[in-house]
């Protein structure tokens, strides 16, 4: 069966619209996991999607009067602009509709490329069922987005192209899997002529759309997809790519939203570009695998299939890289509620660079400390700290996987405190280096100041930006004036700010 989409994909017409993309070496990624690990480039297409591809060649495919009616197509935001521009190549009318969570980043790119765009349906399916309604109503030409042969055979060229930059086969071949045709393309050609090479599929956890068929040896409908990984959150893999999934494809790897976050961070450092969460899928993949397995020197290929992100998901995708590449840790820490037990517990931590501190005073029996720490590794350094934590009489609970204090909870810990503290507020810049707050701390020294509140996130620059509550009364204003002074960091008072009055006094 994989030898009947070769003819289909060596017959494909792509590239009047789409270019051939590099597959590049990631030297970084692969000295770090101790693989040759290369890149194969579909975020460097036109509409920064593979998706042009097989959109291009099924309209290619339609007889004049099929295009004369106008097309319509039903996409998260990927197969949406390349259905738009060859539409606008081959002069088509075309309608796209988009679920209502699509990037704001696709929703413009298609209407910049002279598509129609209606919005409906909280997911993909819900847009698919609106379009299959509008093609019957209106008479236009629907584009399927994977579950077409035409479609297959358009995405399939990448893997032909994998095979002519390549003379020597991959052990092993990732591809990001949604509704099953870029996969399905991809498989069929590498399978027909380096049946040894591997064919991964890789999902998010929260849509294992392949991985819950191929286990139930039927497609199946998912009662939920997430939505972070937008361009593979689709509920039933395609019936054409599962029948060619059940012959070609060998496995599917799942992976975390913490994972994809960091393979993100991997293709930037060694490309300079960022893909999309979808787009980085298959390097998530290739990681969890080379974990599971230990490649030891093998020939790994992922491909990067798009770089339509949103800018404003950038600081969520940065601050889970750390954690998907199991360099930070999540910790809640209770430790006595008195001058000098912070300063201890900075002892505990060492050089180690603390990546976020959140803590308001409630109580003067302990205090409840959100910290993020990083750490050389996710198993000895880890527990050496942890275990150092608890020898020195501090309970310790690792929230590292904990998705509602990773979501919500760092976010939350502050609110008033009780009762009058004499409380002062400052806004600090601190060196972003190790040891900046023990500085602090022991220029405190042993003066009576209890700190109320903490709040600090690393956010990637030169200086970390800290909130700082201190109980100082009146009479030793005069002092505390000086300890400021002596420290050498700059500061602001924001004691008579009414955002601190309102909801944190």
């Amino acid at each position: 069966m994989p030898r009947d989409y070769v003819t289909k994909i060596l017959k494909a017409r792509v590239y009047d619209v789409a270019r051939e993309t590099p597959l590049e070496l990631a030297p970084k990624l692969s000295a770090r996991i101790g693989a040759d690990v290369w890149l194969k480039r579909e975020d460097l297409q036109p509409v920064f999607s593979f998706k042009l591809r097989g959109a291009y060649n099924k309209l290619a495919s339609l007889e004049p009067e099929e295009r004369a009616r106008g097309v319509i197509a039903s996409s998260a935001g990927n197969h949406a602009q390349g259905v738009a521009l060859a539409a606008r190549r081959l002069g088509t009318r075309a309608l796209i509709v988009m679920p209502e969570t699509a990037p704001r980043i696709k929703v413009d790119a298609v209407e910049r490329l002279g598509a129609e765009v209606l919005l409906a349906g909280d997911t993909y399916d819900g847009a698919k069922e609106k379009a299959e309604a509008l093609a019957a109503e209106r008479g236009m030409v629907l584009i399927p987005p994977y579950d077409d042969e035409h479609v297959i055979a358009g995405q399939g060229t990448v893997g032909m192209e994998i095979v002519r930059q390549q003379g020597e086969a991959f052990d092993a071949i990732f591809v990001s899997v949604g509704g099953g045709g870029l996969i399905a393309g991809i498989a069929a050609y590498i399978k027909a002529l380096w049946p040894d090479t591997r064919i991964v599929g890789v999902e998010p956890e929260d849509t294992p759309t392949l991985h819950a068929a191929l286990a139930a040896g039927e497609r199946v409908v998912l009662d939920q997809v997430g939505t972070f990984a937008d361009g593979v959150a689709v509920k039933q893999i395609g019936a054409e790519p599962f029948r060619i999934a059940r012959e070609c494809i060998d496995e599917v790897v799942l992976v975390s939203t913490d994972e994809i976050c960091a393979a993100i961070k991997d293709i930037f450092e060694d490309t300079r570009s960022i893909a999309e969460p979808a787009g980085a899928l298959a390097v998530a993949g290739l990681k969890r695998y080379v974990e599971r397995e230990g490649a030891g020197g093998g020939r790994l290929a992922a491909v990067v299939s798009g770089a339509n992100v949103n800018f404003d998901r950038l600081r969520h995708i940065a601050q889970r890289a750390q954690l998907g590449e199991q360099r930070e840790i999540l910790l809640a820490v209770t430790i006595p509620e008195r001058p000098g037990s912070l300063l201890r517990f900075c002892e505990l931590i060492g050089r180690r660079a603390i990546t976020e501190f959140n803590y308001r005073y409630a109580d003067d029996a302990a205090a409840h400390i959100f910290v993020g720490v990083e750490i050389s590794d996710a198993g000895s350094d880890k527990r050496a700290l942890v275990e150092a934590l608890e020898r020195d009489g501090y309970p310790v609970l690792d929230l590292t996987d904990n998705e509602m204090a990773k979501l919500h909870v760092r976010y939350m810990v502050g609110g008033h405190a009780p009762g009058e503290l004499d409380e002062v507020l400052y806004r600090f810049d601190f060196p972003e280096r190790p040891g900046a707050l023990m500085h602090f701390l022991t220029r405190m020294g042993c003066r009576p100041w209890n700190i109320s509140m903490f709040h600090y996130r690393n956010h990637g620059s030169d200086y970390g930006r800290v909130l700082i509550g201190l109980q100082v009364p009146q009479a030793e204003r005069g002092d505390f004036q000086s300890f400021l002074d002596q420290v050498g960091y700059d500061y602001r008072d924001e004691t008579a700010n009414p955002a601190y009055r309102l909801f944190l006094r």
